[in-house]
């Protein structure tokens, strides 16, 4: 089993920065992509980047340009730089870890606002 714990959220304002953390740990040699999610009240969840173990990512078109994902396989680590945000980027934000046999392990989430 995985498991993934986020942090670094937070409060801030319109065209500001924040970087979130995800530390996964567990069975973490099965880990294959890990991600970001995020909800905003009455939305569903929606994909937000990607990374895989090899450092291909996958951005949503939403934040393609503002937000950045990296990933360090040694400390099993994965961050979401946030830069440029909108009020739109406002929600609880998940780090995902998805394993070579596409099962997913959820952080329990962290929350972003965005004052505009």
């Amino acid at each position: 089993q995985v498991q993934v714990v986020e942090s670094g959220g937070g409060l801030v304002q319109a065209g500001g920065s924040l970087r979130l953390s995800c530390a996964a740990s567990g069975s973490i040699f099965s880990i294959n992509v890990m991600g970001w999610y995020r909800q905003a009240p009455g939305k569903q969840r929606e994909l937000v980047a990607t990374i895989t173990r090899g450092g291909t990512t996958y951005y949503a078109d939403s934040v393609k340009g503002r937000f950045t994902i990296s990933r360090d396989n040694g400390k099993n680590m994965v961050d979401l730089q946030m830069d440029s945000l909108k009020p739109e980027d406002t929600a609880v934000y998940y780090c995902n870890a998805r394993s070579f046999r596409a099962t997913d392990s959820w952080g329990q989430g962290t929350q972003v606002t965005v004052s505009s």
